[in-house]
């Protein structure tokens, strides 16, 4: 028998790749280790800084950002995380911010500038809300997945590493935050921190009527020898992915695994809304869309300096 290739992905630990971690799904020809220990931030540095996995689930914008100064990636159109994001942009109750345009000329802070979670908050702000990107200025906390210099016009500041922006926001030294998750000081039930929009979900839902976007946050990216030197395995791997989605779909239609009362109202209210398969991969209109959204968003943030053909 032909010897398997062996090679180690690092994602997330999603209910859709659960088939591929425990080898019920099996790339043909591959022999797949799945490492999902890590956090996304540490994983997309590993990956695109010091390239020590074969293949990793890492973020959109970093990725495009890679792309756009000609490092050794690739990417399969997998999105094992899409999130929508109105209700991650938190505010200090204090401010006097009321609406998004009450974020002109403030101090926010974001993760880091290329996280794709704060490019798609800056741009649905930018375009939905009258927020220009440029009309902010930007604290960042964390180092970016791969060099960036800020464009002209664009006040960025990363602050001390002793510091915290959740801590900043409490505190008020910051008057919102743009954060890929839920803040300590929200779950905490702070009274100092908001949200930007209290109806998060009626916004997030009208978005995606009125654009069709469900975002996609991260692709799963090949170090760009390995489809070079095995063309097949960018294949294979997509109809994995592809494989285990579909078995993950199907187990989680039943509410019995899932320790929520209304799971199954949850379930029937996202499939009218978002269809049967809002995770769906490969370039199909909708992702195109989605793609083409996020590459923009980049080129106008100043990530990217061109933008690409998908």
């Amino acid at each position: 028998m032909a010897r398997r290739l062996e090679l180690t992905l690092a994602c997330g630990d999603y209910e859709i790749v659960r088939a591929l971690k425990e080898g019920i799904v099996r790339p043909e020809g591959i022999e797949l280790t799945v490492l999902t220990d890590m956090a996304p931030s540490p994983r997309h540095w590993r990956f695109l800084r010091g390239r020590e996995f074969d293949l990793a689930e890492v973020s959109g914008s970093g990725y495009v950002a890679a792309r756009d100064q000609d490092l050794p990636f690739r990417a399969i159109p997998v999105f094992p995380h899409r999130r929508f994001r109105h209700g991650f942009i938190f505010i200090n109750t204090s401010k006097g911010i009321n609406k998004p345009t009450d974020l002109i000329g403030r101090k926010v802070g974001t993760k880091g500038y290329l996280f794709t979670a704060g490019l798609w908050m800056r741009g649905i702000l930018e375009h939905d809300y009258g927020v220009p990107h440029k009309s902010i200025e930007w604290l960042s906390e964390l180092d970016e997945d791969v060099d960036f210099t800020p464009p002209p016009g664009l006040k960025i500041t990363q602050v001390p590493h002793d510091k915290s922006l959740e801590d900043m926001l409490v505190e008020g030294d910051i008057d919102a935050l743009l954060s890929p998750d839920l803040i300590r000081p929200l779950t905490a039930g702070d009274k100092r921190v908001g949200r930007l929009f209290p109806n998060y979900k009626e916004e997030e839902i009208a978005f995606y009527r009125r654009t069709g976007i469900f975002p996609i946050m991260h692709v799963v990216a090949i170090k760009q020898e390995i489809v070079e030197r095995h063309p097949w395995v960018a294949i294979n791997l997509h109809k994995a992915f592809d494989e285990a989605k579909a078995l993950a779909m199907k187990r989680m239609e039943n509410p019995r695994i899932v320790p929520l009362a209304w799971y199954r109202e949850a379930w029937e209210e996202q499939e009218a809304l978002l269809g049967p398969d809002p995770w769906e991969y490969g370039l199909t209109d909708k992702n195109r869309h989605n793609l083409q959204t996020l590459v923009g968003y980049a080129h106008e943030q100043g990530l990217i300096r061109r933008k690409f053909t998908l």
